[in-house]
């Protein structure tokens, strides 16, 4: 399986509004694309200048479902959020192999 992880620092006048779109329409639009099982949505608690800093997380059912929602899907979603947020958002995004998975036991 596959972690996709998307840490975008974001303007904080527009984190609200970021935030209420990421959870209503982004993250469903990304998630109705099938190739993912599940995600987390996080506010990170380091202080940045100039922006609160998120990372949304998607665990992707393989790797081949990934690629193909980074050819497929990907261009079209990113770019409608640059025209929504523009230069209010910076994003880095890194793909990672999950070697593991587990709960503590309670």
């Amino acid at each position: 399986m596959v972690l996709y992880n998307v840490t975008i620092s974001v303007d904080p006048r527009k984190s609200r509004e970021w935030l209420h779109f990421m959870q209503q329409e982004h993250i469903p639009e990304v998630m109705a694309t099938g190739a993912f099982r599940d995600y987390k949505i996080c506010r990170m608690h380091a202080e940045e200048e100039g922006g609160e800093t998120f990372a949304v997380q998607y665990v992707a059912w393989s790797h081949e479902g990934f690629n193909h929602y980074a050819e497929t899907h990907a261009p079209e979603l990113q770019a409608k959020h640059t025209a929504k947020f523009g230069d209010c958002t910076v994003a880095f995004r890194t793909v990672l192999s999950i070697l593991g998975e587990g709960q503590e036991a309670q």
